[in-house]
């Protein structure tokens, strides 16, 4: 696979109904890749994406639950035969309190939807990928989550877990030619960041589609030296 032609590869993509899924669903489409596109709903992807059509899939799966994960896995092994890329988009953001002021439900909102995600995608996925042989794996850090800041405790320490798991599970899988690593982007240029942000300048933020490009970059054999790395997206200013 390179970055300009992913020969059929099969991109599997959760949390593809949102504004960075549906960027990485169309490099990747762009690029010759076949998707296996992942969301809560189902119907949230036919209003993104219309027509499933032969040379992609729609899977309506709670990520929370490693059975449904499992079975995701395993309806686009059936129709497709294999899981080259998995891009663990899912996630979820919210700040605002200080740690010892933050809920108990919102520790579970954000490990749940930021880390237990990428873990029930890997207890889904890994096993296929070695399996056949190798594969690439993406996880979706946060920039901010380098170093520990006010008010956004919960959200940092979610999001640093993803790190460490990201490099945990490089250095159990490099030498089974799985190549797992993420990336940190700042504030990504999406609709509803510039709605609760309007005096911020969204010039100086992540458009989804350079974020996408970076995740095919790690997705390609141009990366293919590339183990447990965490690289930063700030975009272009």
């Amino acid at each position: 696979m390179t970055t300009s032609d992913m020969n059929n590869a099969v991109v599997l993509i959760t949390g593809a109904a949102g504004n960075l899924g549906r960027a990485v669903a169309d490099v990747f489409a762009q690029q010759g890749a076949r998707l296996a596109l992942v969301d809560l709903h189902a119907d949230r992807l036919s209003a993104v994406f219309g027509d499933a059509g032969e040379r992609r899939m729609f899977l309506a799966a709670n990520l929370l639950n490693a059975a449904e994960a499992d079975a995701a896995a395993q309806a686009v092994v059936k129709r497709f035969g294999r899981i080259d890329v998995l891009c663990n988009l899912a996630g979820g953001f919210r700040m605002g309190t200080p740690v010892h002021g933050t809920e108990a439900k919102t520790w579970d909102f954000l490990y749940d939807l930021n880390v237990r995600t990428v873990q029930h995608m890997a207890h889904a996925v890994v096993p296929q990928m070695q399996q056949q042989g190798g594969g690439k794996i993406v996880n979706i850090g946060a920039y901010s989550a380098q170093r520990g800041l006010a008010n956004m405790g919960a959200y940092i320490a979610a999001k640093s877990a993803v790190s460490r798991l990201t490099e945990s599970m490089a250095a159990e899988l490099r030498t089974q030619n799985i190549n797992v690593n993420c990336v940190l982007p700042t504030i990504i240029d999406t609709p509803e960041n510039r709605a609760d942000m309007p005096d911020a300048d969204p010039a100086n933020w992540v458009a989804p589609r350079d974020l996408a490009q970076v995740i095919a970059f790690l997705a390609s054999d141009a990366a293919r030296a590339v183990h447990g790395a965490a690289l930063p997206v700030t975009g272009l200013s």
